[in-house]
Parts: structure tokens; C-alpha cells; sequence
């Protein structure tokens, strides 16, 4: 983005709800644009929400969501500045700024979106019942380029197994092709990360039902040892059809990243009307329940790496000194 269009951007979005009429006639908006991933699966879910409720909370606010391959193609879209936000998995996020592969990314966070506690799932008449059952079974680990595989790649690791040698692996080309494909077989397990991950939510709603295999708290335990940075986190009851049980598994945060040279002003005001309607978010999408100022200041792996328009307005609500 050049530098006038930057600055006609943020322009715009200093401008209230009020000020964006003069005289009846509508002040054109520059659009911000949102990188989310392959249809079917939980980013573009999110994102298309995001954006709903951003644009009709501030009318100076043009948030346009983009399908993409997912996190890996994002962070190297936002680096080249042809996104201006994307959501980003926690796992790519983690190793684009720790420089793991690569060199360190200088983007930065606007939020914490959702926790991501992975785990599988297979038919309810699965004869397997734990992680080790499906070793050398065909598995769907999600989309190329999500994170999803990522996260599996981690977890399996802790436990000494290797998802495309232990595993018949298979990545998708749209995320939401693999629930048909736990269904009729094709599959017997697919992996996921989420609270009403809508993969997870399809294959629990089919006539066969589904079952979850999430690591051991002896496996967590292994896990967590090598991979810290994993968190132990919890599937509530009920965040699936027909679960009647909390799930305990570990995994990370999700984020909305922006490009690095996302003007300060822009990145305020885009905080101030998100977290300014976090509860009406949360009744317009379960997930978005986690998209707080405060779980944002816990998921971020350092305090620098949030935005400093972002913590600008985290100061102004007492959120960080």
C-alpha cells in the first residue's frame, strides 16, 4: 500500500460514525483488508463475522475478508503489504517471530482471537479410541498451508511419532472437505483445533456421530515437555453436538496480525471499536467469546509484539500500564 493510500486510510478511520455523513452523502472509506483461509474452515468463519460486526459498529470501517490458502500464505502476504490484517494460527505465529525457519517477522498483533485446543475426530463407531490406535491409519490434518498441520506436527512430536511417516497423511484443499471424509470412510480420523470448529461441528451432527481422541494428561504432560510453549487448554461440554463431557487437550492462540507499517492510529481504532463490542461479538459467534483485551495481553508471546496502537488504547482501559 503506497504511502498517500495509507495515509487516505487512516483518515478514514479516524473519522466517528457521525462525521462519516456530510450533508446526507456517505465519505468514502478506504477497505481493510482481512486474509482468513480456505472456505469450510474456522478462519473464514471468523472473519466474515469480524468483519460484520466491525463494519456495522463504525461506519468509517471497510473491513473486506479474502479467502486464502490459510496462516502460511497470510504472514508472507502481510510482509509484502498486500494484507493489511490476517488471522494466523498460533503455531506459524510462534515460529515466524521466533524466526524458527525463516527470519523473524516484524508484524504485530491487533487481537487474540480464540484458544485452539487440538485433537481428532472420528466416527462414533470407530473401532479407535486413542491417539496410538491410529498410527498407520489415513488421517486428514487439514488444509495446506492452515495451521492446523502444524499444530498436529508439534503434538505428534512430543509424543515421538512423525504425522507423514507414522500416519497415511492427507492435507486438504479446502478445509471443509474433511468432514464427508471421516463419514464415508475415506478417512479414519480428522484433526482440528477449536471451540465450535465447524469441521468438528459437521462430523458431530452427521446420523453416525462422532468421537474425540484428545492426547492423555500423561501424553499432555510428555508433550508439554518438549513443546512449552503449548498451554493446556479445555473443550467445554457441549461445544459439540452430543458432548456431554469436557475434553482436556492442549494447543495455542489464534491472532489477527497486521502488517508491520499499520498506521498506529488505525490500529487504535480498530482496537477501540472491537473490544467495545466484544459482548455483542460473542452472542454473534460462540468463538468470539475469547476475543478479549485481556486474553489478548495473555496469548501474546511478548508484550512488544502488540500493536502500539493497540496498547495505546489497552492503557486508556486499564487493561497494561
Amino acid at each position: 500500500m503506497t504511502f498517500a493510500i495509507t495515509i487516505l486510510v487512516s483518515a478514514a478511520l479516524l473519522l466517528s460514525p457521525a462525521a462519516a455523513q456530510t450533508g446526507g452523502n456517505a465519505i468514502s472509506t478506504r477497505t481493510i483488508s482481512l486474509g482468513t483461509a480456505t472456505p469450510g474452515g474456522g478462519f473464514p468463519l471468523y472473519g466474515n463475522a469480524f468483519a460484520e460486526v466491525m463494519n456495522a459498529a463504525d461506519a468509517s470501517l471497510t473491513i473486506a475478508p479474502r479467502n486464502t490458502k490459510g496462516s502460511n500464505e497470510n504472514i508472507p502476504l502481510l510482509e509484502k503489504g498486500e494484507l493489511d490484517l490476517a488471522l494466523v494460527a498460533g503455531e506459524p505465529a510462534y515460529e515466524a517471530f521466533a524466526g524458527i525457519g525463516r527470519t523473524p517477522v516484524r508484524l504485530k498483533i491487533l487481537t487474540a482471537i480464540y484458544s485452539n485446543p487440538g485433537m481428532f475426530v472420528v466416527r462414533a463407531d470407530s473401532p479407535y479410541k486413542t491417539i496410538r490406535d491410529l498410527v498407520g491409519q489415513t488421517v486428514a490434518f487439514g488444509a495446506k498451508g492452515s495451521g492446523l498441520p502444524i499444530l498436529a506436527r508439534y503434538v505428534l512430536d512430543g509424543l515421538g511419532l512423525k504425522q507423514d511417516e507414522d500416519f497415511k497423511a492427507i492435507y486438504l484443499d479446502r478445509a471443509g472437505d474433511g468432514p464427508a471424509m471421516v463419514e464415508d470412510g475415506r478417512v479414519a480420523a480428522l484433526w482440528g483445533a477449536g471451540i465450535g470448529w465447524p469441521g468438528f461441528a459437521a462430523v458431530a451432527s452427521s446420523a453416525l456421530g462422532a468421537r474425540f481422541i484428545a492426547p492423555t494428561a500423561e501424553e499432555i504432560a510428555r508433550i508439554r515437555a518438549k513443546h512449552a510453549f503449548l498451554k493446556p487448554l479445555t473443550v467445554p461440554a457441549g461445544s459439540y453436538p452430543k458432548q456431554s463431557e469436557p475434553i482436556a487437550s492442549l494447543g495455542s492462540w489464534s491472532f489477527v496480525l497486521t502488517r508491520e507499517d499499520l498506521p498506529d492510529d488505525v490500529a487504535y481504532r480498530l482496537a477501540r471499536t472491537l473490544h467495545g463490542l466484544e459482548a455483542d461479538f460473542c452472542k454473534k459467534l460462540a468463538q468470539a467469546c475469547e476475543t478479549t483485551a485481556a486474553n489478548t495481553v495473555a496469548a501474546a508471546p511478548k508484550p512488544e509484539l502488540i500493536h502500539p496502537g493497540v496498547v495505546k488504547y489497552f492503557r486508556e482501559i486499564g487493561v497494561v500500564k
